[in-house]
Parts: C-alpha cells; sequence; structure tokens
C-alpha cells in the first residue's frame, strides 16, 4: 500500500454523516455516496447535511459527493459501508463495477436480510471478497457525539493488521480515539447484538422497570453476547473490552441510541409497526432480532438466549411485553 489510498464513504445517514465528518479532519478529498439527490445539493449550498447532523459544517472542497454509487466506488480504494443493513443489498444491486479490486470496511451494525449474514461474511460469501480485504468499524460510539466533539472511541477490526491500522489513522483526531483488533467475526456480531440487548433495554424502561433491573439485564446481556459470539466463532477475546461491553453499555443507557428509543416506545405500548413510523431512522435490532434468533434456532447446540427470545417473541410473535418481561425476570441473575 505505497500509494495513498483514496477513501469513500456509502450512506447519508447520521453515522455515515460522522464517518465523513471524522475522514475530514484528516483527507483532503472523501468521496460520499448518498442517494438523495436534494441532500447533495443542500451540501454543496449550506455545507451541511439537512437530514442528519445537521450541525456538522463541512468544507465542501473536500467532498466528492455524488447520487451514483458507482462514481463513488470507482473513485475509490477504501469503502466505508454506512448503509442500513435492510437495504445493502438493494443499493448493491444498482453497482455494475466490480468491488474486487477495494478494501471494504463495514460500519453497519446489522445482518444483511437477504443472506442472514453479518456484513463482512455477506461480502466474502455473495461477493468473493477475501478476508484480508475486509474490516469492521465499530465503536462504543453515538454519531450525534461525534458531531459535537465529545471524546469518543473506534475499534477498527481487520485480519490485515496494516489495514486495520490505516483506517484507524484517518478516522483519529483529538476527539476519536482508535484501537485495532483482529477479531472481525467477533466484533461485527458484537456491534449487531447490542442493538437487541438496547431494544430490551428500551422495552424494559417503558415497562416501568427501574436502573436495578437495568443493571442485571445489561450484566445478563454481556453473558449471553458472549455465548453466542463463542457459539459462532470461538476466538480468545476478552467480552469486557470496550468494542464489545462498552459498545453494549452506551448502546443500552444512552438516550441517543434509536435502538432504546424503539424499545422504549414498545414498552410504553407502541405497537412495533407505529414505533417504526413514528421514528424517522431505522432501528437496527429490529431486523438483528430476527436474524440471531433464527442463526440460534438453526444451530445444532443452541445457546441460551433469553433475552433475544424475548425481544424476538415481543417484537415478531405480538406478545405481550409486560407479559414476557415478567418471565424474563425469573431466567435472569
Amino acid at each position: 500500500m505505497g500509494k495513498k489510498l483514496r477513501f469513500g464513504v456509502l450512506g447519508g445517514g447520521s453515522w455515515g454523516t460522522a464517518i465523513v465528518k471524522m475522514l475530514s479532519e484528516n483527507l483532503d478529498t472523501v468521496s460520499w455516496y448518498m442517494r438523495s439527490e436534494s441532500a447533495i445539493e443542500h451540501l454543496k449550498n449550506e455545507g451541511n447535511n439537512p437530514n442528519y447532523l445537521s450541525s456538522v459544517e463541512f468544507n465542501v472542497s473536500k467532498l466528492h459527493l455524488s447520487n451514483s454509487i458507482d462514481t463513488i466506488v470507482a473513485s475509490s480504494d477504501i469503502l466505508i459501508f454506512a448503509i442500513p443493513s435492510a437495504f445493502l443489498e438493494s443499493e448493491l444491486r444498482n453497482l455494475t463495477i466490480s468491488l474486487s479490486d477495494k478494501i471494504l470496511f463495514s460500519a453497519i451494525k446489522g445482518i444483511v436480510p437477504e443472506s442472514g449474514l453479518i456484513v463482512g461474511e455477506h461480502f466474502h460469501e455473495q461477493y468473493q471478497i477475501p478476508f484480508k480485504n475486509i474490516g469492521v468499524v465499530t465503536g462504543p460510539c453515538h454519531a450525534e457525539e461525534v458531531a459535537l466533539e465529545r471524546l469518543s472511541y473506534l475499534t477498527i477490526a481487520c485480519a490485515d493488521e496494516s489495514k486495520a491500522e490505516l483506517v484507524a489513522d484517518e478516522l483519529k483526531s483529538h476527539y476519536i480515539r482508535t484501537k485495532i483488533s483482529d477479531d472481525i467475526i467477533g466484533t461485527e456480531y458484537a456491534a449487531m447484538l447490542k442493538n437487541i440487548y438496547a431494544i430490551a433495554a428500551g422495552i424494559a424502561h417503558g415497562l416501568g422497570y427501574g436502573d436495578n433491573f437495568q443493571s442485571v439485564l445489561m450484566s445478563n446481556a454481556i453473558r449471553e453476547m458472549k455465548r453466542f459470539i463463542d457459539g459462532v466463532y470461538k476466538m480468545k477475546r476478552n467480552i469486557n473490552n470496550s468494542a464489545y461491553l462498552g459498545d453494549l453499555l452506551v448502546t443500552g443507557y444512552s438516550t441517543f441510541s434509536r435502538n432504546r428509543m424503539f424499545g422504549n416506545m414498545v414498552g410504553k405500548g407502541y405497537t412495533v409497526k407505529s414505533a417504526m413510523m413514528e421514528m424517522n431512522m431505522v432501528a437496527e435490532g429490529y431486523y438483528a432480532t430476527k436474524s440471531a434468533y433464527l442463526l440460534n434456532e438453526k444451530r445444532e447446540k443452541k445457546s441460551k438466549m433469553p433475552i433475544i427470545n424475548a425481544v424476538y417473541q415481543i417484537l415478531y410473535q405480538e406478545k405481550n411485553p409486560k407479559k414476557i418481561f415478567k418471565k424474563l425476570t425469573e431466567k435472569l441473575d
């Protein structure tokens, strides 16, 4: 990697906007794919994304903006995907050029519905991208706090350490600290699972459970996460590191968490459909819940997953949240 590699970000939401902000601190040019032509025009004229993190002011001369995914992929060597997992494959179907010579990093915290795989595995199996060219960008880090330039931490995972270091170097700044990891599978599954547990935390809050119960819920959630990830890909990892436990805690407790917000609405009596309609952002945990539940059901040796099972019953089987959480309290310790 002798030449200066070009970065492209795909996704015009809050996390995509935050990533472009971080990269803009260090790079002269960042390519940015946004589907909305009106948002691009607004950015060019006003210097901010009108729909997400509108307080962030960009130096537009640093941005190469396009609503053509082909244009951004062609002009980039390293692509960071920040498209909600539910819409990733439909966006990729618009791509007419190959990804085979690109380095792909996923900042997506979910499962691709069409394949039932986390994003890294999806790229590997569906697009034949070698794992050495696939990485993950994970937290604990909320886009809203990046916008405010509050001190935040990122974990960059890739089987190729030099690529992880390269991306980490371009994302770090006076308000972003980065570390690298070789646990691509574990960190990406953790990023997906923590959204389910954040929904559980939100449901509990909506039902009126207090801080004492929330602490027990999170304690059980990190152990459940470890069982799930070890069942998928067992390796030496410290589940208490910030990429796992830290990301779980910030998503479970923060008022910025869209998954917690979604769960809170369900706990207060909203139907799943009405809660989703009222939110203007995608709650990745909704889709992740079904995928995680089905993945565990398919295993020859199922892991003990009382929290995931409870959230699945509420979201997909329309069970009464109050009754399901009453039963859940008896299974936690």
